[in-house]
């Protein structure tokens, strides 16, 4: 029996049979060199008779199908066989592909389509546990969860931040997947009313039933451990909750009843603000925007209070002094005559103060101390509903659509003018972490996490805060407070220069421990966390045990007889001492396994190698 096919095939002169063929701009692909040729002249002159070749082609304009000899192209490994409804034609490359993501597409929807029907049929299904599809490429598993009754009502919980008893109530409800209304009366100090008037006492936590309570964590426990509380929610919470049921926090409404106290001087600047002649001026050969002098503001409070002089010099350091005005270059609290002065708002660097919306805080200055704690337990509240349980990851976008920023971003309005020298060291140790801590979140949410070297400089710069009449960035909290004014890694500049009012609360000596207490958004930085000044030296200790513990915080390798430590130590070896020293400080604060490796390391009386561990700059979310 004769082959149907030629042994040998002349696949040029196939090649040259077709690319004769009347298609003007198009482009003809062989198989046998695998290169894409514009149909030219030359190539129809090749062609033994090209007038017969023309005459017999009627789809001038089309794509023609392959000669029938040539070989036929196969599908890649793993793509979907062709249906067989199909018919089989010629397809350049870059449809072949199209339509094997075409068709791939089309498998996942439809997988996903399954999918989605799960939902509605899981009642049918109660039995199968796992739905699982094998597409080309990609696997499909689908864990349906064990069925549990519709529940109508509400479970809500009174508590508070950094409580224990708290913290375990919402674990247990989590883990059960039940819906909750947490109303944290650190956060919602009006509540606190209503837990003495619902419970007859103050203590935390306390969960409701629609509108029964069923007690503390106590309670909770033995109704568990004596199998009544499956019961007992199907009892009570199968119905629609009442009206009489603890509210839940309503966003963007601050409590009732709260007194905001307006500054004494407050009602003088807004006359005088608007009468005192605001001009640019030039003085100490420097060109100074929208100040006024001295004597203009006194001539204007005599006009206006019908006063003395000597009393409208008095009221005007008194402006001076709760920051409402200040000196163009800091160098006197408040003279009359041919000195220059701004108001606040007026201050160059206000426009990178996002804790100032348009018009300064007129309210009486709060206690520093006071404000500090209520921001701390804000933050805690924010660390319990928003961050991983090692709190190394956070939900931004759930943070910034939370009541609590929201109420967070109305306190720090009030660091305006805040008196930040009543505060004592160790307030001032927390007061300075803890808002180091807090302006990172914020600063990812208004402005985003710095991707390279770069963008770093609005994050840890530009980002500010007017706390007490002057601005802080997280450099100059970390750089100019918390080290002493000490030189950021990679600069010649000392954050304050000599004169500067924040030196006031610069500290005189660094505590190499401040490092595992500051956290920046990054996943190579320490947990964060957020500190009482009570304690405040054990909780960080606490924190650099934490952080050593993990893998990218500090290895022994014995064969090499190296220590890789975190980076931050080459970042600021001058805070933590010479470099054969560290593995003497850091021996302190491993656990039983690394502190035996190290110690073993140091005395066997051979050298130690320092090597310093890759930093993680990316977003912890």
């Amino acid at each position: 029996m004769e082959n149907p096919l030629p042994v040998a095939l002349d696949l040029p002169r196939m090649a040259r049979d077709i690319a004769d063929s009347d298609f003007p701009n198009h482009y003809i692909q062989t198989d046998f060199d695998s290169k894409v040729a514009p149909k030219t002249d030359a190539i129809n002159a090749n062609s033994p008779n090209p007038s017969d070749d023309r005459s017999d082609c009627h789809l001038k304009g089309t794509i023609i199908s392959p000669h029938s000899l040539l070989p036929k192209p196969e599908a890649p490994p793993g793509l979907l066989e062709r249906s067989l409804s199909l018919p089989e034609t010629f397809d350049s490359s870059a449809s072949a592909i199209g339509k094997f993501f075409r068709e791939k597409s089309n498998s996942v929807s439809e997988a996903l389509k399954r999918i989605s029907s799960l939902t509605k049929d899981e009642d049918d299904e109660e039995s199968l546990l796992v739905k699982e599809f094998n597409l080309v490429g990609v696997k499909v598993v689908k864990t349906l969860k064990q069925g549990t009754k519709e529940l109508k009502g509400r479970i809500s919980f009174f508590s508070r931040s950094n409580c224990r008893d708290c913290t375990a109530v919402r674990l247990f409800l989590r883990e059960r997947n039940l819906a909750y209304v947490e109303i944290n009366i650190d956060v919602y100090p009006g509540r606190g009313k209503e837990l003495r008037e619902r419970t007859g006492g103050a203590s935390v936590p306390q969960l409701f039933f629609n509108e029964k309570l069923i007690g503390g964590l106590v309670a909770l426990n033995s109704l568990r451990n004596s199998g009544m509380l499956e019961g007992k929610m199907e009892e009570i919470l199968g119905t629609k909750c009442p009206e009489d049921a603890p509210a839940p926090p309503v966003y963007g409404f601050d409590e009732e009843g709260e007194v905001v106290v307006m500054d004494e001087m407050a009602e003088i600047v807004r006359v005088v603000r608007q009468r005192v002649p605001i001009q640019d001026r030039i003085t100490k050969m420097k060109f100074v925007k929208n100040c006024f002098s001295g004597a203009e503001l006194v001539e204007e409070l005599i006009h206006q209070l019908d006063c003395g002089r000597k009393k409208a010099v008095e009221i005007g350091k008194q402006l001076a002094r709760r920051h409402f005005i200040h000196h163009v270059f800091g160098d006197n609290e408040f003279e009359d005559g041919n000195h220059f002065y701004r108001f606040l708002e007026h201050e160059p660097f206000i426009p990178k103060c996002y804790n100032f919306r348009g018009v300064v805080n007129d309210s009486e200055p709060k206690d520093a101390a006071a404000v500090s704690r209520r921001l701390t337990c804000i933050m805690s509240a924010i660390l319990e509903s928003y961050a991983s349980d090692d709190r190394l990851y956070l939900d931004y976008l759930g943070i910034s659509n939370s009541e609590e920023f929201r109420r967070y971003i109305n306190v720090v309005e009030e660091l305006q003018r805040v008196d930040l020298l009543t505060l004592s060291q160790d307030e001032k140790l927390a007061f300075f972490l803890n808002l180091h801590n807090s302006m990172a979140i914020h600063a990812v949410i208004r402005i985003g996490h710095p991707g390279g070297m770069i963008d770093r400089r609005p994050f840890f710069s530009d980002f500010m805060y007017v706390i007490g009449g002057h601005p802080y960035s997280l450099n100059s909290i970390r750089n100019g407070i918390l080290r002493g004014n000490r030189r950021p890694p990679f600069s010649l500049i000392k954050p304050f220069s000599k004169g500067d009012k924040r030196l006031e609360l610069s500290f005189d000596k660094v505590n190499q421990l401040i490092h595992f207490g500051m956290w920046n958004a990054t996943r190579g930085s320490p947990s964060i966390r957020f500190f009482k000044c009570q304690g405040i030296e054990s909780e960080l200790k606490n924190a650099a045990r934490e952080y050593f513990q993990r893998e990218d915080g500090m290895q022994v390798d014995l064969a090499k007889r190296t220590v890789y430590l975190p980076r931050i130590f080459k970042w600021y070896s001058a805070d933590f001492g010479e470099e054969k020293d560290i593995p003497n400080w850091i021996i302190n604060y491993l656990d039983a396994s690394k502190a035996g490796l190290l110690t073993h390391l140091i005395s066997d009386g051979g050298s130690v190698n320092i090597a310093y561990q890759d930093y993680d700059w990316s977003l912890n979310l």
